[in-house]
């Protein structure tokens, strides 16, 4: 499903579009000045120095060759910056994912990944398998920054895994993931490639598998901002993620989940 929340209509039909496909494209969602701020906060983020426990660059001349390491993901920025914050709580995206859960949201996590040309991917994986969402699913709000495809490293989702359990991982291929757990596709399902554009704004479930291509273009980066969201009928969530923050930005803690889950390990990133 396409459009913004206003051009769509009534929120039943965001919310049995998601309920049935486990996820939907918000085409331009956020109009064009968001989208110019957010990437100007990153950038200025980017151009500062290390945040601990947020963001810890490497010099480039120290990377040896894997350009990830000056352009690590930023972890939960929303926790040190006001304007990141603001987003992660933006009405548009907030009712947007309201509309799809079909309830109130808490805020569970906030990342940017700034891809640059020659960055690897991201192996099939599965969100709850870290944010462990006890009961129902997590879901995801990912912006596009840039233009995002194939060839710069854009997304791709498997349709027919929303309604599946927890898959357990196996170690992913070092030269083609940045991240090391990866789940093996059931058979007949395969990856959907999407194309966004500034603006557009994925959302999907915390069991609807996906990952991402490499960055292979020569100049282009891929950078997204995405938020992580929980029902607000939530009762566990894994401990790392606490607080979680309600619309109007107070502050919530839900009982920790320790429970490994069908794959036998604690899982907190």
């Amino acid at each position: 499903m396409a459009g913004s929340l206003a051009a769509v209509g009534e929120r039943e039909a965001w919310h049995a579009t998601y309920r049935h496909d486990g996820f939907l494209v918000a085409r331009g969602l956020l109009a064009a000045d968001a989208v110019r701020e957010i990437r100007e906060t990153f950038m200025r983020l980017q151009a500062g120095p290390p945040i601990p426990g947020c963001y810890a660059p490497v010099p480039l001349e120290q990377c040896g060759g894997d350009i990830l390491k000056a352009y690590p993901r930023m972890m939960q920025p929303h926790r040190v910056d006001a304007t990141v914050r603001r987003y992660l709580l933006h009405p548009r995206l907030l009712d947007a994912v309201e509309a799809c859960l079909g309830e109130s949201a808490l805020a569970a996590q906030s990342m940017f990944y700034f891809k640059p040309p020659g960055a690897r991917g991201q192996a099939l994986h599965q969100d709850d398998y870290y944010l462990k969402t006890r009961p129902g699913k997590c879901i995801a709000a990912w912006v596009a920054v840039d233009p995002s495809d194939q060839e710069n490293g854009g997304l791709q989702v498997v349709p027919g895994t929303q309604d599946l359990a927890i898959l357990c991982p196996h170690t992913a291929d070092p030269e083609a993931s940045f991240t090391k757990d990866e789940v093996d596709l059931p058979a007949g399902l395969r990856p959907l490639p999407l194309n966004l554009a500034p603006g557009d704004v994925l959302l999907f479930n915390g069991t609807l598998v996906h990952g991402s291509y490499p960055n292979t273009s020569r100049e282009r980066f891929r950078r997204a901002f995405i938020a992580h969201y929980v029902p607000a009928s939530s009762q566990q969530i894994s401990g790392w993620y606490n607080p979680l923050l309600t619309r109007s930005g107070d502050e919530v803690a839900l009982p920790a989940n320790t429970w490994g889950g069908p794959c036998g390990e604690e899982q907190d990133l």
